[in-house]
């Protein structure tokens, strides 16, 4: 009985075996059949050549979303100005769920929506404090006109430094720009240069430095670092200490769109573009700082080249100048051009702020 019970085991155990390789073989192979291909989705970002696009807004799509969702979002980004977009377009482009999520310039969407624009005016915010709560005041507004009017969601706010004034020619101030073409990049700018005694001529961030160099433009309103990075401090004397503007973007991404992602992977995606969002503005506040030590050569410079122009700080004059701009030229032509709503969304939100309310024309 003995070799027989051995022999039984034997063929047992035989058997055995051959199925336990059996189902080692289907475990190995079931999950890489299981798994679900990522969801691929395409950004449009902001300006290309600039830090907020490659140092956060690229390197957040391509390596961070991967990352934070276990490889099941895939992101592709290209800068809007290497798209092919225009910045006027790039809302209704997402409207239409073309562009499911992107970057838009409020001062250029603001041509076809003038009353995205209150929270970035001219003359509003002189400094980052002063901009923070600006936006806070106007964020709740921002996220209502998206929504019902472009079925979008808004994600992120963005800003980038402080946009100041450089001048191939000595200056003092405000008031000493009687005369002088100036680069400007949006309507309101413009109003605001031409109250100035100044001519404005709009130019594209790209075409800048060929105006500056050429004299086509004397001067230039653009960021305190992204102006040194191209080279303005190379073709200019003076800059401005005084933040004319910020150049605010809003992050949004079509409501359609959004919904058909994943409700898990909507909260990985809204939380990590909160910490963006916050890393954007925290690096804002240190390259206006940086860029302005930069331009001038005055130390630390950190993230520009060191230059030699001469800073003009803002005085007494400039400060009540930049009131009087805001109340008699600003505001009131945001009116024009908004209507009655944008007087009902100023006076609800920035005005109490400021202590400036808007008036129908």
């Amino acid at each position: 009985m003995t070799p027989a019970r051995e022999g039984g085991s034997t063929l047992v155990d035989s058997r055995s075996w051959s199925l336990l390789f059996l189902a080692l073989a289907l475990f190995v192979a079931r999950p890489a059949l299981a798994q679900p291909d990522p969801i691929r989705i395409k950004i449009v970002g902001g300006l290309a050549d600039v830090r907020q696009f490659t140092t956060f807004e690229e390197p957040f799509w391509r390596e961070r979303i991967p990352a934070a969702t276990g490889g099941r979002v895939v992101a592709e980004i290209s800068a809007f100005d290497r798209s092919g977009i225009r910045g006027q377009e790039v809302l209704q482009l997402m409207r239409l769920g073309v562009v499911p999520y992107g970057t838009a310039l409020l001062a250029l969407a603001a041509t076809e929506e003038p009353e995205l624009n209150g929270a970035d005016l001219v003359a509003v915010s002189p400094d980052m404090p002063a901009l923070r709560r600006t936006v806070a005041a106007y964020r709740p507004h921002l996220r209502e006109i998206l929504a019902e009017r472009y079925g979008l969601e808004l994600l992120a706010i963005y800003t980038y430094s402080a946009q100041v004034l450089f001048c191939r020619n000595p200056f003092t101030g405000l008031s000493d720009l009687r005369g002088r073409r100036i680069r400007t990049s949006s309507v309101g700018m413009s109003e605001a240069v031409a109250a100035l005694g100044a001519v404005p001529v709009v130019t594209p961030f790209a075409e800048l430095m060929p105006a500056m160099r050429s004299g086509q433009v004397e001067c230039a309103v653009t960021g305190t670092l992204s102006g040194n990075g191209i080279g303005l401090h190379e073709v200019s004397t003076h800059v401005h200490s005084l933040a004319l503007t910020w150049g605010l973007s809003i992050f949004a991404v079509n409501q359609a769109a959004w919904m058909g992602m994943p409700e898990d992977l909507r909260g990985i995606i809204a939380r990590e573009i909160g910490v963006l969002e916050a890393r954007i503005w925290d690096a804002a506040a240190e390259e206006t700082g940086d860029g302005l030590a930069c331009n001038s050569g005055a130390t630390p410079c950190r993230m520009g080249r060191r230059g030699r122009m001469t800073l003009v700080p803002v005085s007494p004059a400039d400060e009540a100048l930049r009131r009087r701009l805001l109340s008699e030229t600003v505001l009131p032509g945001w009116v024009r051009r908004c209507g009655v709503e944008c007087v009902d969304a100023w006076n609800h939100t920035i005005g109490p702020e400021l202590g400036l309310m808007a008036s129908p024309e």
